[in-house]
């Protein structure tokens, strides 16, 4: 049992009967009245985040959770297909349970986010930029390095994203698996 000075973000707690992570705390200590933590939980399975309020002090259920590595095989009409990197175990995970899935690529290795207790897989979790070949894009112009203007382009994943002007099919770069976003070329 933990209480809410325990709070930090990316902690799993059971609250209201299922399993939330904390995205945000903050503790509160107004001038008048009792001290308060104000938090945002993203529930695990649903994906929603709602806002709640706990008492300073409060004691809590801290979720004990175990990441694993495994490297994605392959996609097909069951879902995604990983395999364990030091047992050669195989799973199959649903789309619905991969943030950032369209930029999977072969042989990617993910961290897969089980529930200990009960070995309930809770979330797939991509590394924070992987590397990408644009496969299309509209030809770029030399000297187009002047500006921040962006275009559109296709990766080898089948995602769209958006790229300096003087990019070309064929190059190289790196992408912010979280938010989408163009990080830099890759040599």
């Amino acid at each position: 049992m933990a209480n809410t000075s325990d709070f930090r973000n990316g902690l799993c707690i059971e609250f209201k009967n299922d399993l939330f992570k904390i995205v945000d705390f903050q503790h509160v200590k107004p001038g008048k009245g009792a001290a308060y933590v104000r938090t945002k939980l993203k529930n695990l399975k649903t994906g929603k985040v709602i806002d709640n309020t706990f008492d300073a002090g409060e004691k809590i259920d801290i979720a004990r959770i175990e990441r694993r590595q495994y490297q994605f095989l392959y996609k097909d009409e069951n879902g995604y297909n990983f395999m364990n990197s030091e047992t050669f175990d195989q799973i199959n995970i649903e789309e619905n349970m991969i943030e950032g899935y369209e930029f999977l690529k072969e042989g990617i290795t993910c961290d897969l986010v089980f529930h200990a207790d009960n070995e309930v897989l809770l979330s797939c979790e991509l590394p924070t930029s992987v590397e990408l070949e644009i496969t299309y894009t509209e030809p770029g112009l030399r000297g187009d390095t002047a500006t921040n203007t962006l275009k559109p382009a296709t990766v080898e994943t089948g995602a769209t994203v958006r790229v300096p002007l003087f990019l070309d099919a064929g190059a190289r770069i790196k992408v912010d698996t979280r938010t989408g976003a163009y990080v830099e070329r890759v040599k």
